[in-house]
């Protein structure tokens, strides 16, 4: 049987950290004269002694490092017990806002989704539109640690190909997590850093540009207006252009650069081939906008970056009604969901490595037919692919597809449309937050969809951010008996 003190140990710690977080909220809500400081300040005092008291009942199994399996469920554990207590301010403060619409908006922040059932943003207390954009910077930074130190020892979705690059920090070597987790946060905190003051610069007020530069970097996409990116000018659109692109590249580079190393950045396969695939889809887009409409060719490049950008890395932000642009945009955007940004980053989704192997054993299988009796070995940027890296990949684009294939027929049982059925799945399962359809509201919110969707679509979130088999794995009876 499966020891889980170890792992309620590490959420103890991660339950009382998010609980000193709420009071950032509340100094906010407090400076601004909103009654909601004391949400904040009951949300916090829950989460801290709840964290607390966890850690005290498994204090006895500090140091005993994290077995493979307990890895699997200290990270399924982490993304669906944290989203719960940070809904909790959610469903305190804002009135119409019930349980089910509170767990749904923090695992969309948790997920870095940026799914919302939530409209009138500009109207929201300070304090909660803060909250919801710390759930998303935390988030962000969450998976790209785990991206960097776990899934590559869990062996999920081909992740072990990057082992040699990442880090063997299970057991006796944890404390070497501690040390990379703390140059990622660094990092991280730069970049947002430098994302708000560009944000500023380009005219955004300091409050707006510190929502916007934690949910960019976060690759999350919740704002603090209901029209999104709409709301701002030119220069806000490439500023979120750029950050948004930078944030789907691997944070490992980031680690390679600080410490004095170019090369791997540029050389970096999957970086190439996501600024080419990016460079595509803009392309295409732009050609299609230009065909099609009057709008001056800076604003449509402007828009057909943004977006198609926005969407690539899993952001979500919006700055036009991109399903007016017809259905090939659309189809584009589409395709750009499902593909996602690098690993190792803050995108979500399938991932550009996983479709850089799918393409190379496609190749070595039309190569086999041709020549049945030559022996090919598949490569990967001057690396050898190993057959385990091979068939993590084609498992994991099997369980997505099955998955995004169950999930829409599931949310059309309950009454979605099936276009807002497809689009829901697709925007649930990719993490990349908009949707399309009759139940969507004109600010893009979910309020009007069925619980049992919501519900549906809190689970796919879940699934899609933590590569599908990390959390299927831990259903098997199996996994339990050891």
């Amino acid at each position: 049987m499966i020891d889980i003190r170890p792992v309620a140990n590490i959420i103890g710690w991660l339950l009382m950290t998010l609980g000193v977080i709420m009071v950032v909220p509340l100094v906010v809500d407090l400076a601004n004269s909103s009654d909601d400081w004391q949400v904040f300040l009951l949300s916090s005092f829950v989460t801290v002694m709840s964290g607390g008291l966890l850690v005290m009942a498994t204090r006895n199994s500090v140091g005993q490092g994290l077995t493979l399996r307990q890895s699997f469920l200290m990270t399924t554990m982490t993304w669906t017990v944290l989203p719960f207590f940070g809904a909790i301010p959610l469903e305190m403060g804002l009135e119409h806002v019930n349980w089910t619409d509170a767990v749904f908006e923090s695992m969309s922040g948790m997920t870095t989704t940026g799914s919302t059932v939530l409209e009138g943003l500009d109207a929201l207390p300070p304090g909660m539109l803060l909250w919801r954009s710390i759930l998303q910077w935390l988030g962000g930074l969450g998976i790209v640690i785990v991206a960097l130190i776990f899934l590559p020892v869990m062996k999920v979705g081909g992740m072990q190909h990057f082992r040699s690059e990442g880090f063997d920090t299970m057991g006796k070597v944890l404390p070497r997590a501690a040390d990379i987790s703390w140059m990622l946060l660094q990092i991280y905190a730069g970049l947002t850093i430098l994302c708000a003051v560009a944000y500023m610069i380009v005219g955004m007020n300091a409050f707006d540009a510190i929502n916007h530069a934690l949910t960019t970097l976060s690759t999350g996409g919740f704002s603090t207006r209901d029209a999104s990116f709409g709301a701002y000018g030119a220069g806000s659109h490439w500023v979120g252009t750029f950050f948004m692109w930078m944030a789907g590249l691997p944070f490992i580079r980031y680690v390679q650069l600080v410490n004095g190393s170019v090369k791997p950045l540029f050389q970096d396969i999957q970086v190439r081939a996501y600024f080419r695939w990016t460079i595509y889809a803009v392309g295409l887009v732009v050609i299609y906008r230009e065909m099609t409409s009057d709008e001056p060719l800076e604003a449509v490049i402007r828009e057909a970056s943004f977006n198609v950008i926005s969407l690539f890395s899993g952001t979500g932000y919006g700055s036009a009604e991109i399903s007016a642009w017809g259905d090939f945009p659309l189809l584009v955007f589409i395709v750009a969901g499902f593909i996602g940004a690098c690993t190792a980053s803050t995108g979500c989704s399938l991932k550009v490595f996983r479709f850089l192997v799918l393409f190379e054993a496609i190749k070595a299988q039309l190569r086999q037919l041709v020549s049945p009796n030559r022996v090919i070995q598949l490569h990967l940027d001057g690396r050898r692919l190993d057959d385990d890296v091979i068939a993590s990949v084609v498992v994991m684009f099997t369980a997505f597809v099955l998955g995004f294939g169950v999930l829409t027929i599931l949310l059309s049982l309950t009454g979605l449309e099936m276009r807002t059925a497809f689009t829901a799945a697709w925007t649930a399962i990719c993490n990349i937050g908009p949707a399309f359809g009759a139940e969507v509201g004109p600010t893009g919110a979910m309020n009007m969809f069925p619980g049992e969707a919501k519900w549906l679509m809190i689970f796919a979130m879940l699934l899609g951010r933590l590569e599908m088999i990390a959390v299927l794995v831990i259903l098997l009876p199996r996994f339990w008996r050891g």
